[in-house]
């Protein structure tokens, strides 16, 4: 079933990809988790492992859509040191969402809202909005989410 993506759906092309990697810097891994997201991943993560010998490694996880799996795959052969890919078909309920946005002290800010079955059950601001504000007016991260959390309250009271 085609929805547009802002509506509640089950999206049954996705894929989880992963690799384990023993003998790779942290710096390529912050490269290739750009990359990654550059050429359409949805979600890359790292979880450390051990791996036989008791060796330590990573444990490289994505989450993508069946159409950049060509595109993803040549990125972690060509950037990574793995000699295999693991593929698990996925599907993913994605939520209804929209956006709103706050007027705090410093500006606004948006806030991502999720909806399931027709009701609001998630709502966070948006990470870039609150991190640039800190930065230009010199205050703490956690202040800006503070007052964003109350403007949101006084909103959605009104």
């Amino acid at each position: 079933m085609n929805r547009p993506q802002d509506h509640e759906h089950l999206d049954d092309q996705m894929v989880k990809m992963e690799v384990n990697l023993d003998d790779i810097s942290g710096e390529w891994l912050g490269h290739v988790m750009d990359l990654l997201f550059e050429s359409g991943a949805n979600d890359v993560f790292y979880t450390p492992i051990f791996m036989k010998k008791n060796r330590p490694g990573v444990l490289l996880q994505l989450l993508c859509s069946q159409q950049v799996i060509s595109k993803i795959k040549k990125i972690l052969f060509a950037e990574t040191t793995t000699l295999g890919i693991r593929y698990y078909p996925l599907t993913v309920h994605r939520l209804e969402r929209n956006f709103l946005h706050v007027d705090t002290q410093w500006g606004q800010v948006k806030i991502k809202r999720g909806f399931h079955e027709g009701k609001p059950i998630q709502q966070a601001p948006e990470y870039e909005d609150c991190r640039k504000i800190a930065v230009q007016n010199n205050i703490p991260l956690k202040r800006v989410y503070e007052e964003v959390w109350k403007c949101l309250g006084e909103v959605i009271e009104k």
